[in-house]
């Protein structure tokens, strides 16, 4: 007899899962991951190299993210333009501290404490092609330090954008986490969280409204995720592999951002996947999934704020600022105007 079985992973397959989470505000403000919005925000190039452009010429963009259990995390990124190669490089950190964590042995007896870290180092280039083309590379050194065990591994992104700016139009499509480790934490490699992203913003012509998409996990349909286990003992419905509207929607992020006047911006975002996975089963879950924020573009300074849910009634909140240092110290200017 013939029965068909449906398979789906029960998570922990990669790691270094720190490098998906959003970085900045406008990122996480449009659902935790935007790979074609149109802004001269910095920060959005941590997702994307193709999104760096000689208009971020010696932009500094510092980012923070106070996380639950007292889990901070930092963001710096910093731009430059060389004229004579016509490309513009950036370099910046991503680093996690999870605060300070008891040491015990297996009778629970305190041995000391530590402090579980986990960072990238990355440098970033683009480069313009044609009128409407931009090829972006992102080169990660990546460590991981939980006490004894301790990883470090090589990756890399590629990105490459299409603009239309006649049509207020941006496509882009990206690769990233291509790599492998240099040192395991315990002697047995692990995968790095590979994803293929697609992603596409359109601004009205008539209106300073934007809209945006972004669809990843492209090289794998089935990425909810679903433990059987779990779902049978408390009498849950377990999730149906192959192609359904479910498992459809789980691959989407969607975002939209309104300027108010020249100087703010409202910004909103849902991802699917993230309400699916975090909802609790016959509960409210309130605005799980959704993400807020509001930026202030002064013309030497920009603010960012972000709130993303990712519980009921908790939320994350991220603060970003980007600094144009050819405006403080006289050489160049804030860059070509992104207006509407």
């Amino acid at each position: 007899m013939m029965q068909d079985l449906y398979g789906q992973t029960l998570g922990g397959q990669t790691t270094y899962n720190f490098l998906r989470l959003p970085p900045a505000p406008q990122a996480a403000a449009t659902g935790g991951l935007n790979i074609a919005h149109q802004s001269n925000d910095l920060s959005l190039a941590f997702q994307n190299p193709a999104l760096l452009s000689k208009s971020m010429h010696t932009h500094t963009a510092l980012n923070f993210n106070r996380m639950y259990a007292g889990v901070t995390n930092q963001h710096w990124m910093m731009a430059y333009h060389h004229p004579r190669l016509q490309t513009t490089f950036a370099a910046g950190i991503y680093y996690f501290d999870y605060g300070t964590i008891a040491q015990t042995d297996a009778s629970g007896n305190t041995l000391g404490a530590f402090r579980p870290r986990d960072y990238a180092i990355q440098v970033s280039a683009s480069k313009d092609y044609l009128d409407h083309w931009r090829l972006g590379v992102i080169l990660k050194y990546i460590v991981s330090n939980y006490l004894l065990f301790r990883s470090r591994a090589l990756a890399m992104d590629v990105g490459l954008l299409y603009r239309d700016t006649v049509n207020f139009l941006q496509v882009s499509v990206l690769a990233s986490n291509m790599g492998a480790q240099l040192k395991t934490y315990a002697g047995q490699t692990e995968e790095l969280p590979f994803d293929l992203r697609v992603g596409i913003s359109k601004k009205l012509a008539n209106a300073p409204i934007q809209f945006s998409a972004t669809y990843h996990h492209l090289q794998q349909f089935n990425i909810l995720y679903n433990d059987t286990i779990f779902n049978n003992d408390n009498l849950l419905e377990n999730r149906r592999a192959g192609f359904t509207m479910e498992n459809l929607l789980q691959h989407f992020v969607l975002g939209a951002q309104v300027m108010v006047g020249e100087r703010i911006e409202l910004s909103a975002g849902y991802n699917f996947l993230r309400r699916a996975e975090l909802n609790v089963p016959n509960a409210a879950n309130g605005l799980n999934g959704f993400g807020m924020g509001v930026g202030v573009l002064l013309p030497k300074l920009h603010l960012r704020y972000a709130r993303s849910y990712y519980q009921n009634n908790t939320a994350l909140n991220q603060l970003g600022i980007t600094l144009p240092l050819n405006q403080y110290f006289g050489f160049g200017k804030w860059g070509e105007s992104i207006g509407w």
